[in-house]
């Protein structure tokens, strides 16, 4: 069934190997510019608060209140993992050298541009669903 292993009989059969006690370099940079993590927040944000002065009711509070606490979480929580040990020594990649060299994809290189349009065009698309939701409502 079980038996009991001592500490002896373990260290005696256990295999020690060095090599893989070597400092772990660790890059949780996600490789783009902040300004873009911060417009997509903002973006989502802006969705939610379209919503609130266009449909302000006291029984939407919670509900707006807990979704903000969302996107708060999905952003913040990224970048709070970006700084745990074991230290991170890459950093996010310079608004400047976004521009200059674009980035590489799983399906080929991006121009900046190109990167930002991928990223941000959900975003944008919910913001101005949110408008056009808050106009309907106030024309009907």
């Amino acid at each position: 069934m079980s038996k009991h292993l001592t500490r002896e009989l373990v260290a005696g059969a256990a295999e020690v190997r060095t090599e893989l006690l070597q400092p772990v370099t660790v890059d949780r940079s996600f490789e783009l510019p902040r300004g873009l993590y911060v417009a997509t927040a903002a973006a989502y944000l802006g969705f939610l608060a379209v919503l609130a002065t266009g449909l302000s009711s006291p029984g939407l509070v919670i509900p707006l209140s807990i979704c903000a606490f969302f996107i708060a979480m999905a952003v913040g929580v990224p970048a709070i993992w970006t700084r745990l040990k074991p230290d991170n020594r890459v950093a996010a990649m310079s608004w400047a050298r976004f521009r200059r060299q674009g980035i590489m994809t799983h399906t080929g290189r991006l121009s900046s541009g190109e990167a930002a349009a991928q990223m941000l065009v959900l975003p944008i698309l919910i913001f101005a669903w949110g408008i056009v939701c808050v106009t309907i409502a106030a024309v009907v």
